[in-house]
């Protein structure tokens, strides 16, 4: 079976002389010292200031909403994970749906402007499949209207936006260390935080908020990463230079082989890359799932990515309409894309879409 990605596993012998550290000391979470030599290491690899790690990236999005005190509507896009949506709603927040730019894929700003009221108290833009957003005019439009920015950049770990890491813009901004990432701590996620003073409310909100032992000043969750977690990621990052390279490469044979046949997402020309995924957007649903049900019977499997459009979730209110991300979410394809996918392989999938545009 070909998923549409596979878990990067580091040097086994690395990952268990971490294990015995764990062993010897006998300190299995709650800021334990490889969760906390983790987070030094990110913050000088991601070039940010502060960084607050966690248990999910889903933890790490409702954590935001409360360390900035978000209530009322915040304006988001309707062409994401889920947990970008279900997150808001768990925390009493209105998810309103700015439809997306349809060759960028991310919240189009001109949405944005258009759905704001006085009960806007935040903006909630993806970086999808880790393209920049465009984060200037989205700081302006925040600024203009006093909002708060939380950026769900789940996709977006060590992207660049002119000279800098993009994790910098806004008032949060929120990775996912699923697994499934480029970067990954099996389970995991975190927070970069620009207000230095915000950043011990964050971490007493993910201890249940408790801020030392005699006072517990906020209704925290449990959102601790554990020292396992913190190791994997402590391996992980030993390897980063070496696994995007070689998802680079797979990139760009895609990209080679399909970019006359296929619609490939616009890239922000101020952003890099980190080749977490690669979307083609096909003609319509039917010759996209054409596509799908050929590349399933090879034991290919690409993902409807993201698919269904948020907008048309049941417990949504108010009901709302994103008509391109609607049609995009029915015509896209996220490929194979890992650092050990074979060349053959990558072929005969490149090989089916061809022959089936």
């Amino acid at each position: 079976m070909i998923n549409v990605t596979k878990a990067y596993l580091p040097d086994k012998e690395k990952y268990k002389q971490y294990i015995d550290e764990i062993y010897a000391n006998g300190w299995l979470t709650n800021n334990g010292p490889l969760v906390r030599r983790l987070e030094k290491r990110l913050a000088e690899y991601l070039g940010v200031k502060n960084i607050v790690l966690v248990a999910n990236g889903t933890a790490a999005l409702e954590i935001a909403y409360r360390t900035l005190d978000i209530k009322g509507y915040a304006i988001t896009t309707p062409f994401s994970f889920v947990a970008t949506t279900s997150s808001l709603v768990t925390n009493n927040i209105k998810p309103i749906f700015a439809d997306i730019n349809p060759q960028t894929l991310n919240i189009d700003p001109f949405n944005i402007k258009k759905n704001i009221t006085q009960n806007t108290s935040v903006i909630v833009p993806v970086h999808v499949f880790g393209n920049g957003c465009d984060v200037e005019a989205i700081e302006q439009i925040a600024k203009d209207n006093e909002l708060k920015v939380i950026y769900d950049a789940a996709h977006a770990f060590d992207v660049q936006y002119k000279g800098q890491n993009i994790l910098n813009y806004g008032d949060i901004s929120v990775l996912s260390f699923h697994a499934t990432k480029l970067f990954h701590t099996i389970e995991g996620g975190a927070l970069i935080i620009n207000d230095d003073n915000l950043v011990e409310k964050a971490r007493y909100l993910i201890n249940f908020g408790i801020e030392n032992t005699e006072s517990i000043p906020e209704l925290g969750i449990n959102a601790k990463m554990n020292e396992f977690e913190a190791a994997m990621g402590l391996c992980m990052l030993d390897d980063m230079s070496d696994v995007i390279q070689k998802r680079q490469a797979v990139y760009e044979q895609y990209q080679c082989e399909l970019r006359d046949v296929v619609q490939l997402q616009e890239q922000n020309a101020h952003s890099t890359q980190n080749y977490s995924y690669f979307p083609i957007i096909l003609k319509n649903e039917a010759q996209t799932l054409s596509i799908q049900k050929a590349l399933n019977e090879q034991q290919i499997f690409p993902r409807r990515y993201f698919y269904p459009s948020l907008d048309t979730l049941t417990y949504i209110e108010p009901k709302q309409y994103s008509p391109v991300s609607r049609n995009i979410s029915k015509r896209i394809l996220a490929l194979p894309i890992y650092a050990e996918l074979d060349k053959k392989v990558q072929m005969i999938i490149i090989d089916i879409i061809r022959n089936n545009v």
